[in-house]
């Protein structure tokens, strides 16, 4: 990020922090999509981020540290927004169809499907660290200091994250049924 528009910003250039805010969406979306699995969710936390980040701005002591401190504030974002999605979430239970007429070609797409699945049962705080370390390839001292917690939280984040996913990839594979697993090879 350009150090003179994020300081122009700070002194109260509305366009310079427009220039910013454009800079940036797009990549604090991607980063609140996955963190959220959600498009609508992902807008308002971005949203969020951007309008207390201009609140928030003047009060930034090290300007290097731009990127890392609006994550920290899109993570916050975003776990308020889980939260919020918790409340009113509908709780939808997904039916196996039987009797398919065509064969299935699609793995990739059930594997990613299964993967999302997996990844919406997780934690936004276990979610957050997973992103920021295989989707942005942060290391694990950055993604600490940016969520503000202990090393060792980040490390058994990860540690949770990847066990979550991968039990529920094993859960999806041992329920489906022995004539679907022989549409999908």
């Amino acid at each position: 990020m350009d150090r003179t528009l994020i300081e122009a910003a700070r002194s109260g250039d509305e366009e310079a922090f427009a220039s910013i805010a454009r800079g940036s969406a797009d990549r604090l979306f991607a980063v609140a999509h996955r963190i959220l699995r959600d498009v609508g969710r992902a807008e308002d936390a971005v949203q969020q981020t951007l309008v207390t980040a201009w609140r928030q701005l003047p009060e930034l002591r090290e300007i290097d540290r731009f990127e890392a401190w609006i994550h920290r504030i899109l993570v916050h974002a975003c776990y308020a927004e889980a939260k919020r999605a918790r409340r009113w979430s509908a709780n939808v239970r997904l039916l196996s169809v039987d009797g398919l007429t065509t064969p299935d070609t699609t793995l990739n797409v059930a594997t990613r499907d299964a993967l999302d699945r997996g990844f919406r049962r997780l934690p936004p705080e276990q979610r957050a660290a997973f992103v920021l370390h295989h989707y942005l390839g942060w290391p694990l001292g950055e993604i600490a200091e940016t969520l503000d917690v202990p090393l060792g939280t980040v490390k058994s984040r990860l540690h949770y994250a990847t066990s979550s996913l991968r039990a529920a990839l094993e859960a999806d594979a041992r329920t489906s049924t022995p004539a679907s697993r022989e549409r999908m090879a």
